[in-house]
């Protein structure tokens, strides 16, 4: 037990040490709030020094709570000791590098439990950090990676039969990001559609998942109470995000935007080869939570940032997918050489 622990403790702090050096560039080479598509972290800068949201949807970013919250105390330490770095990108990136290692650990995890090959799994993680959207989007002083961990944290719950955890990281996951409600309710939802068990399981695990959906949504509210001083129901949040453009032009402005294509240019066409040997009820959840992101994509005229949730949703499994992939293509090299 002391030895598995350890091996935990030492592989979460090696994806930490590489998150932070992946994101360093925000502490002193740039800021992310003058640079092009990064205008959100203006209000999460805003948020963890305490300062009003200036973004032009402060009802939306400024409930955004997690991640500033924990990138808070950070920046306190950092503002009066280290002079060299920017304090709030510090805390921004030791918050971010917390979810981002946390959910690199748990696709190692995931890995060696569905294949039993621990270097399957080791290898998708380092294929999920190394991804454009890790340093250029997630630890450059935004929230995804709180949103990335908690959809995750719904597979891993799928995955390993924990299904009463699904109320807890319900709970927890708005906090982080406001789309976590739909994006999750659909994913627990496609992927209990897709297993076959008795009646009596599937009434089981549906209570579970409602109870999720609920805890999401008085989330959702409560934080919006507490923070705005006033009730915001998720319909007016969406309303609030509709761009009032033709749906497929807004659909056809996110895929044909290159800053989507930086996040999946090799992810998607490596990922998808190796779909069928991973959970069918994981691979449905995951096409049709990326299918509700496309939809709200179009809907808000996101462009090229529908990549960011996108990656969110999707990333883990086409990450190891990518990593069954390349690792039997090499086995396969190597049993050619013996012959």
């Amino acid at each position: 037990m002391r030895k598995s622990i350890a091996r935990i403790l030492l592989l979460w702090s090696l994806f930490f040490l590489i998150s932070f050096g992946l994101g360093y560039p925000t502490l002193r080479r740039y800021d992310p709030r003058i640079a092009p598509g990064m205008s959100d972290s203006l209000n999460y800068y805003a948020i963890v020094v305490g300062q009003p949201v200036p973004h032009f949807r402060p009802d939306i970013f400024s409930c955004r709570i997690l991640i500033p919250y924990i990138a808070r105390p950070f920046y306190l330490i950092a503002r009066s000791r280290l002079n060299t770095w920017e304090p709030v990108f510090f805390g921004l990136l030791v918050a971010n590098s917390l979810f981002s290692a946390s959910t690199a650990s748990l696709i190692v995890s995931i890995g060696r439990k569905i294949t039993g090959d621990a270097s399957i799994g080791l290898i998708g993680a380092t294929i999920y950090l190394l991804n454009f959207a890790l340093p250029n989007l997630q630890l450059a002083g935004m929230v995804d990676a709180g949103e990335s961990f908690f959809m995750l944290m719904v597979a891993w719950a799928l995955l390993t039969n924990r299904w009463h955890m699904l109320p807890l990281v319900g709970l927890l996951g708005p906090l982080a990001k406001e789309t976590f409600l739909p994006f999750s309710a659909v994913f627990m939802l496609a992927w209990w559609m897709a297993e076959r068990h008795t009646s009596e399981a599937r009434v089981k695990r549906f209570f579970w998942i409602a109870a999720a959906i609920c805890l999401s949504f008085l989330s959702l509210l409560i934080v919006r109470l507490v923070v705005l001083g006033h009730l915001v129901w998720p319909w007016q949040i969406a309303m609030e995000m509709n761009e009032h453009v033709n749906f497929f032009a807004g659909l056809w402005s996110c895929l044909s935007d290159q800053s989507f294509w930086y996040v999946f240019i090799w992810l998607l066409p490596l990922g998808v080869w190796r779909l069928n040997r991973w959970p069918r009820p994981w691979v449905v959840a995951t096409i049709a939570t990326a299918t509700l992101v496309l939809i709200f994509g179009a809907y808000n005229n996101m462009h090229g940032s529908v990549g960011r949730p996108v990656f969110n949703v999707a990333a883990p499994l086409l990450s190891l997918s990518t990593a069954l992939l390349l690792t039997e293509f090499l086995r396969d090299s190597n049993a050619e050489k013996t012959k």
